[in-house]
């Protein structure tokens, strides 16, 4: 069975995670890179990879690198790469580019020649002068940095956050490819509960019962390799079967979600139920002062509103004062909190024990995470503070 080198992309801090998940599915050699993991995997491999990547942003098949410091250089090198290994006669063909410190800077000409350059060598093994493009899309991306020009195809279509449940979305929506690295970050395995008190479209809520349920996240969607002929169709039937037999959707977990905004709320759980997880997480409208756990340890990962999204600098620093207080309250709960706003720390009234950056989108945040406080002894005369979630009953 043939193998390939492949490229897994990441969000800017998340390239350990996405390393570690290619760990768990068997592919220990690799490489990590500013924004990218490298690793090679056969066809069943590749088919795995899709489905089951939570955190990568888009998987990529390197058809190819060489030098490329001048048009004819570029168009040498792509020309001489084994396309028609790859691509059907039919193929459709759009070329994304990008060049970074490359002598090569006009990116529309870089792809000009990308794309005449692959569309002479297909002609040529299959005699033709025309090429129709009327079948599948094969994205190609050419990117040039330092004159070293990287020549990969797309195998994923639409990013690998378009896990197929969330059709809505508010305001300033959170990736789910970043929302499953919060969960990754926090290495939460569903041993104890997990809350988002501002889940808005519940992103970090679903992402999180899906890890813990072993729910592959591609498991309701469709890839552009999955009509590539290179790519056979047993190897994606061996993958989707494999898991759906993994799935633990019988496992008891204690996922919960709550916003003071109903439409937030409404929204969470229609993507819930269509993501196949509304029964694993409890869903309740509440405001933030509300929340009250009655366990004794548990994580809050949230991503809270900033002043972009609220429009107001004052109301997000008394938001984030007020969370600083309920975190307070809570001993033996940590909490992962991703913002941008730069004095979150001062406002929350305490500084991070761990700060992570990240990307969500272009806009750069801190991924501040607070250690669980001891609680205290019972022998000490004070009992942890029990409570609810909301007004929807006990935490359990």
């Amino acid at each position: 069975m043939a193998t390939y080198e492949l490229i897994a992309t990441a969000a800017f801090g998340l390239e350990s995670q996405v390393a570690w998940e290619l760990k768990a599915l068997g592919h220990a050699d690799q490489m990590v890179e500013h924004g990218r993991v490298r690793f090679r995997a056969d066809e069943v491999g590749i088919a795995r990879a899709s489905l089951w990547l939570r955190v990568a942003d888009r998987l990529q098949l390197v058809v190819g690198e060489f030098p490329a410091r001048t048009f004819d250089e570029l168009y040498d090198g792509v020309r001489g790469l084994p396309w028609a290994d790859l691509l059907a006669r039919d193929a459709a063909l759009p070329v994304d580019g990008k060049s970074v410190k490359s002598m090569l800077t006009s990116v529309p000409a870089v792809q000009g020649v990308v794309k005449k350059a692959i569309v002479d060598a297909l002609a040529r093994r299959h005699r033709l002068t025309v090429l129709p493009e009327t079948g599948a899309r094969h994205r190609v991306l050419v990117a040039l940095r330092e004159d070293l020009a990287t020549l990969t195809l797309d195998l994923t279509g639409d990013g690998l956050h378009r896990r197929g449940y969330r059709d809505l979305v508010g305001a300033a929506p959170l990736k789910e490819t970043m929302a499953a690295g919060l969960v990754s970050l926090a290495r939460w395995k569903g041993d104890w509960p997990l809350v988002d008190p501002m889940c808005g479209s519940g992103t970090i809520a679903i992402e999180a019962a899906l890890q813990a349920l072993d729910i592959a996240p591609g498991l309701r969607r469709t890839f552009d390799a999955e009509r590539f002929r290179f790519l056979p169709v047993a190897a994606w039937e061996a993958a989707r079967e494999e898991a759906r037999s993994r799935a633990r959707q019988d496992r008891e977990i204690r996922v919960h979600a709550s916003d003071r905004d109903p439409e937030a709320v409404a929204l969470t759980v229609r993507h819930a139920r269509q993501a196949g997880v509304a029964s694993a997480i409890r869903i309740v409208r509440a405001p933030l002062r509300d929340l009250a756990p009655a366990e004794t340890r548990g994580l809050i990962v949230t991503n809270p509103p900033y002043a972009e999204r609220l429009g107001d600098g004052p109301e997000v620093e008394s938001l984030y004062r007020q969370m600083g207080q309920v975190v307070g309250r809570l001993p033996g709960w940590a909490a992962h909190v991703l913002c941008a706003h730069e004095s979150f720390e001062r406002h929350f009234g305490r500084p991070a024990d761990r700060r992570r950056k990240l990307y969500n989108g272009n806009l750069r945040c801190q991924l501040y995470q607070y250690r669980a406080v001891p609680a205290p002894r019972e022998d000490a005369g004070v009992e942890p503070d029990g409570g609810t979630l909301g007004g929807g009953g006990p935490l359990r």
